[in-house]
């Protein structure tokens, strides 16, 4: 058991993925490595997110988050919160003015700029100096980590429904909406910490707020691949060779990427990884099962609809607010929209599944096909930008009207489960059901469909 213990405690150890970030050209500002005594204090009580300890300055009955070396990283919050959400900064006159100032002339003469990011949803702002010696392996691994965001579900997905394969899309999310969901709730369960910074760089913010264990880019960059590779082989023409290099690159690029960004332990993203197998041995023949009733049984959507939504009301107590439960009611709320939508797509036989001699790869790639699907990419993603635009702008003021919230700070009034859950739910049920049902007929009424 000792043998297992130290195990982890050497795969979660922050110096090694520090480590990582310097091999891979990631070099931080020296004296911001440095921690002064005063900046010590009840270390053995970090935040969540790893970026400072609590100390309790004399005569104060509030807490205070020093950063260490927070004259080069500021983080500036509103309170201290239970999961590291928010911190903020101490001012000179509370500790570590000898420290800063005896480093102010050595700070002088570094020559790389300043990265000042800032979390638009929580209003978390850091500014780190560091320089980047390889621009390739910096912008390959922003890359990876982007695999994992919004952006890239909402063309990927999309683009799965309205150019590739509607039968395989709606499997694909399936499986992505069970990894991550229990991925997001084993995290607010666990309730390990980020990586520690110092000596971390952290290259990204918005996840900041969350908890590091396991690591739900990992388990998407794991799932989606793999369920890929699993589901369209033999269905799509294409050498088995390619498909496992394939998901074994993007597999790769995903997971490594997090500790590069120090958003991870190398345990974080070994533990999502296999995570994600497990889950996708369990529920991945099933998944047909699934689809099944989600097209053809009379009462799905009404079902299906109840029950994403009370996953999201159980997933919202598990823990106090951080920008995970947003996430998880956005993936319950995408994941049920699209369900749903099929569900009117199947009725109507407006998106019919294609024939095996239509499926990707099988015919040539023509000027006219790519450029229709291109626009029908470009179309329809400005629909759902428009969507989701409207529907921010609708929800958000009712649900703080019906559940009594001030509207005043959109912020701290997302920050209420009355608002979040049916803003996000909604909001992203809404696009969704876009994905699967108003965008294909769309295409049909302005004749880039084949309906």
């Amino acid at each position: 058991m000792s043998l297992l213990h130290r195990l982890i405690c050497y795969l979660q150890d922050a110096e090694k993925v520090a480590r990582f970030q310097k091999l891979c050209g990631v070099e931080a500002l020296p004296d911001w490595r440095s921690v002064s005594s005063a900046q010590m204090v009840d270390s053995d009580h970090p935040l969540a997110n790893g970026n400072c300890t609590i100390a309790k300055t004399q005569g104060e009955s509030g807490r205070r988050c020093v950063s260490p070396g927070s004259f080069n990283m500021e983080e500036k919050r509103e309170a201290s919160h239970s999961n590291g959400m928010k911190n903020v900064m101490v001012s000179e006159d509370t500790c570590g003015v000898e420290w800063q100032q005896a480093s102010l002339e050595k700070q002088k003469k570094w020559v790389s700029k300043s990265h000042p990011r800032r979390n638009s949803l929580t209003g978390e702002s850091i500014s780190q100096k560091f320089r980047i010696h390889n621009f390739f392996l910096y912008y390959l691994f922003s890359f990876g980590t982007e695999l994992g965001n919004e952006l890239f579900y909402m063309m990927f997905f999309s683009t799965s429904f309205w150019n590739v394969d509607a039968w395989l899309g709606r499997r694909l999310i399936i499986i992505w909406v069970w990894i991550m969901y229990l991925g997001q709730c084993t995290k607010d369960l666990i309730r390990w910490p980020r990586p520690a910074s110092p000596p971390v760089v952290k290259l990204e913010v918005f996840y900041n707020s969350e908890y590091s264990m396991p690591s739900t880019h990992a388990m998407a960059g794991t799932a989606i691949p793999v369920s890929l590779f699993l589901l369209s082989y033999g269905r799509w023409q294409y050498p088995f060779m390619y498909g496992l290099i394939l998901t074994i690159c993007w597999s790769s690029l995903v997971c490594f990427s997090r500790v590069y960004m120090g958003m991870h332990s190398v345990l974080d993203v070994i533990a999502g990884f296999l995570y994600a197998l497990l889950i996708l041995v369990v529920f991945l023949p099933t998944v047909d099962l699934v689809d099944n009733f989600n097209l053809t049984f009379t009462y799905a959507p009404l079902i299906i609809a109840s029950f994403h939504l009370a996953l999201g009301v159980f997933s919202f107590t598990l823990d106090t607010w951080s920008t995970s439960r947003g996430d998880t009611a956005q993936i319950l709320g995408s994941g049920a929209g699209i369900a749903c939508g099929s569900y009117v797509t199947y009725r109507l036989n407006l998106m019919p599944d294609p024939p095996q001699e239509m499926l990707p790869l099988v015919p040539s790639l023509t000027v006219n096909l790519f450029g229709k699907a291109a626009l029908r990419l470009l179309i329809g993603l400005v629909f759902l930008l428009l969507v989701r635009m409207i529907m921010k702008k609708v929800t958000i003021p009712l649900a703080c009207k019906v559940f009594g919230v001030s509207s005043a700070d959109v912020r701290e009034a997302r920050q209420h489960m009355g608002v979040e859950l049916p803003y996000r739910y909604i909001t992203y049920g809404t696009m969704g059901f876009s994905v699967a049902f108003f965008v294909p007929f769309l295409f049909c009424l302005i004749g880039l469909s084949s309906c």
